[in-house]
């Protein structure tokens, strides 16, 4: 009854001996499979950053002359009215010169109208 014991002993020794063997291998795999995901994930977040940036060029350069012609139509449409600014001024300069010293020389004194008279 003893060597049943005991051979019973041994083979539950050696049962646990597996299992734990079975865990072990598992765990490696778990951390095996994780590392590889990781991986796996950087290379697609990789290639999905490198797909959107040609994308975003394609875009930039597709809509980098249109921003160009933008520019140079807004620069055209400066210098006219600029033109047409300095024309007008050039134009009324003697007339607006011309008020303006009128005003200044040229006093009438007179009341203020919100003056009253006090008695």
């Amino acid at each position: 009854m003893a060597a049943q014991q005991s051979q019973g002993i041994q083979t539950l020794l050696e049962a646990e001996k597996d299992a734990a063997k079975v865990v072990q291998e598992s765990r490696q795999y778990r951390v095996k499979r994780l590392k590889d995901a990781r991986t796996e994930a950087a290379e697609e977040i990789e290639a999905y950053r490198k797909d959107k940036e040609q994308e975003f060029s394609a875009f930039q350069s597709s809509h980098a002359g249109s921003t160009q012609d933008a520019q140079s139509v807004i620069d055209k449409e400066t210098e006219e009215r600029l033109g047409d600014i300095t024309d007008a001024y050039n134009t009324h300069k003697d007339h607006v010169l011309r008020k303006l010293l009128d005003r200044v020389v040229l006093v009438q004194p007179e009341l203020h109208r919100n003056l009253q008279k006090r008695q």
